[in-house]
């Protein structure tokens, strides 16, 4: 099964865990477009009555287009399960997100929830986390500043561009600086110290949220958290 195939086994998996009167966080990515394209089938077919949020401008313009019901977060009380994928999970079940530039709408949505359900395929299990760049949120004014200090600390920053060489804009209207380490021995030390500088919004590890994790492959594997 190749990694497309396992994604849309795993996105089909997890939107056979919504349940009707849900409030359901919507996250983003390449896997998550295929849990909002099964769960808006079943909203279709089965008449599943569901109320979303989203975590990203394009989750949200998919999910209407496909006749899911989406809301703003102050909106709701609260998120019964929050469905989102992951670009790096440790046996902990923590994470590094942010890949597609959504990092702090993903946050702020999870610790909003009740649940939360991390998708993946089997690439994106390392131990210890890394392999993958960190994604760190930054204001705009003075992002330089903030690249010379996480070089300093030998965090390898590189302010991230598109395809076009253009600077990446969150759609929070923020810079994302992406930290390329090879590992992190202490996500919770790591994400402590990022939150403390002046200048970051957010950063992409996420410490105690995921629920959760459920691995694509030749058959679905339920991680859970064991704390």
């Amino acid at each position: 099964m190749d990694i497309v195939e396992q994604k849309k086994q795993v996105g089909k998996y997890a939107a056979s865990l919504v349940e009707d009167k849900m409030t359901v966080g919507l996250g983003t990515g390449s896997t998550v477009k295929f849990f909002v394209d099964a769960l808006a089938e079943r909203v279709k077919n089965e008449g599943l009555d569901i109320i979303g949020v989203t975590t990203s401008n394009r989750t949200a313009e998919q999910a209407t287009s496909l006749g899911i019901k989406i809301v703003d977060l102050d909106a709701v009380e609260n998120i019964d399960l929050t469905i989102d994928g992951a670009d790096r999970v440790n046996q902990q079940l923590d994470g590094i997100k942010g890949g597609g530039a959504a990092l702090l709408f993903e946050k702020i949505v999870a610790i909003n929830s009740k649940q939360n359900i991390w998708i993946v395929d089997e690439t994106k299990l390392a131990d210890p986390l890394g392999g993958f760049p960190l994604p760190v949120e930054v204001v705009t004014y003075g992002v330089g500043h903030l690249i010379e200090l996480f070089a300093k600390a030998d965090l390898h920053p590189v302010l991230r561009k598109d395809a076009a060489g253009e600077t990446v804009v969150t759609d929070n209207g923020n810079y994302i600086i992406d930290l390329h380490l090879d590992q992190i021995e202490n996500p919770v030390e790591l994400a402590d110290w990022l939150a403390q500088q002046v200048g970051v919004i957010e950063h992409g590890l996420f410490i105690n949220i995921a629920n959760h994790v459920i691995v694509a492959g030749e058959e679905i594997k339920v991680l859970d958290r064991k704390n």
